[in-house]
């Protein structure tokens, strides 16, 4: 059964497990490990671990898409924020007419909920309204029963639309462990409709091609540029990662003009299956995960 597959069968048929039943199942179909909650290692089990024993209200706040835009702003400056033409609670709401030919809808609560929009003669807002419709109805929580996703209240936001000579722009995932920068996660060709299939390559901080992922052994070094301001990059990832013990920092760089792209507390939800196992480790040997008793103060 194949990554999707079991997606949609979970979501449907096992939501109504208690939270730790479910979490133990995903884990096991789709990391293919038995979960060890009780003693974590691995950064996908303290992942899950936090799930439970790391909570507070500020993780909504950052992982509503609307709402920490305002953190971002306190935190780094509005400079580094991509403009928002609005926000709706309704997708009949929008106003197509006031929008600009260029933009993005986008969900707030969720991963996937999105509509690019290059061309608003050729856009297609049925099929838009669709798929944004549909992620409206969903509580993105019950996925990967993430915390910060559960009180959320969904809504649309409409954001310009930033191009690489066209082309959404490659998004550089900085994973931050108690609150340092460590290593940045390329991801390049995403939303492509073209023979380009989307790469996923970690780099080190002097831009070192770093074999993480699996099969990343067999591939040649992949010729992507530096980044400018990579260390103003880095810079902005330990700011907006202070207040977590661990957090990944979503940015684009265009020509060195650096825009925020979102904070993610628990990446793939603690089901990366992506990583070796091995990789899956020396993460979690970097993320020091607090007592409960240190917790509670």
């Amino acid at each position: 059964m194949n990554r999707d597959k079991v997606m949609t069968f979970l979501k449907k048929s096992l939501r109504f497990l208690p939270d730790k039943s479910y979490i133990k199942l995903y884990y096991r179909l789709r990391v293919g490990r038995k979960l060890n909650m009780g003693n974590p290692t691995t950064l996908n089990e303290k992942l899950q671990w936090m799930k439970f024993n790391y909570r507070f209200p500020l993780q909504t706040i950052v992982s509503d898409k609307y709402l920490v835009r305002d953190y971002v702003e306190n935190k780094i400056g509005i400079e580094y924020l991509i403009p928002l033409y609005g926000n709706w609670l309704n997708f009949d709401d929008i106003d197509f007419d006031a929008l600009p030919d260029q933009f993005v809808l986008k969900c707030n609560h969720d991963s996937g909920g999105l509509a690019i929009c290059k061309d608003k003669k050729t856009f297609d807002q049925e099929n838009a309204k669709k798929k944004i419709n549909k992620s409206l109805k969903d509580n993105f929580f019950y996925i990967g029963r993430e915390y910060q996703y559960k009180n959320i209240i969904p809504r649309i936001i409409c954001e310009k639309f930033i191009s690489d000579n066209g082309n959404v722009p490659m998004d550089y995932k900085i994973y931050c462990f108690n609150g340092k920068p460590d290593v940045i996660l390329v991801c390049k060709n995403r939303f492509r409709n073209d023979s380009h299939r989307a790469q996923y390559l970690y780099f080190d901080q002097n831009w070192n091609f770093v074999p993480l992922n699996k099969g990343d052994e067999l591939s040649e070094n992949p010729n992507i540029e530096k980044p400018k301001n990579l260390d103003k990059m880095l810079s902005i990832a330990r700011k907006l990662s202070e207040d977590f013990i661990f957090a990944r920092i979503d940015l684009y760089n265009i020509d060195g003009k650096i825009y925020f792209g979102e904070i993610t507390l628990t990446p793939n939800s603690g089901f990366d299956p992506d990583i070796t196992e091995e990789t899956d480790l020396y993460f979690g040997n970097k993320l020091e995960i607090p007592y409960w008793e240190q917790i509670q103060k």
